[in-house]
């Protein structure tokens, strides 16, 4: 089963300081959703795993965080992908769960639902939190330097070592593609 784990805020939809609270400020990175869709086509799974602290802080509620989600879905139906499943993290920041990123359990629990092991899995994120979790998960860290990508990439450079970094989701999404079209096929 090939499976990838996306971060929402950063990697998938523009993020911002004061959080996306409605469908009115949900707005998808350009390329991201064809990107999302491409790794459809070609045979992955996509998941998110996103920390969504705005619902433990009462910025916005679950109708809303439903709807920015929907829309999600909707918009990568007209271009032929979509998300097979969201896993989030409403807690407060200073209250975190084992969810929260970057504590690994949102990553573990997809993983275990699965039934894979999190090694297999590339997990996208834009911020060091993301990397970490997917470090803790042992799972295949990746930044991408769309959202807070770039501040990230230069703030732990030197603990970067070995995670690779791409432009943005549809930088990456063309690669892996790439890098699954080059493997010897399997006679059938």
């Amino acid at each position: 089963m090939k499976i990838v784990i996306l971060d929402r805020d950063g990697v998938i939809n523009e993020d911002s300081p004061d959080y996306i609270k409605s469908v009115a400020e949900w707005r998808p990175i350009p390329g991201s959703l064809e990107a999302i869709a491409k790794l459809c086509q070609a045979g992955f799974r996509v998941f998110v795993a996103s920390n969504q602290s705005g619902l433990g802080q009462g910025l916005f509620d679950y109708d809303d965080f439903c709807a920015m989600n929907d829309r999600m879905q909707q918009l990568l139906a007209e271009l032929g992908g979509r998300i097979d499943g969201i896993a989030f993290a409403p807690d407060h920041p200073d209250a975190p769960t084992l969810n929260r990123k970057p504590a690994p359990g949102m990553i573990l629990d997809l993983a275990r639902r699965l039934n894979v092991s999190a090694e297999l899995i590339p997990v996208v994120g834009d911020s060091w939190r993301d990397i970490e979790a997917a470090r803790a998960a042992r799972a295949r860290p990746v930044l991408v330097r769309s959202g807070n990508g770039r501040r990230t990439e230069a703030e732990h450079m030197t603990d970067l070592r070995g995670v690779a970094i791409y432009d943005d989701l549809a930088a990456f999404a063309a690669a892996l593609i790439a890098a699954q079209q080059a493997l010897p096929q399997l006679p059938a």
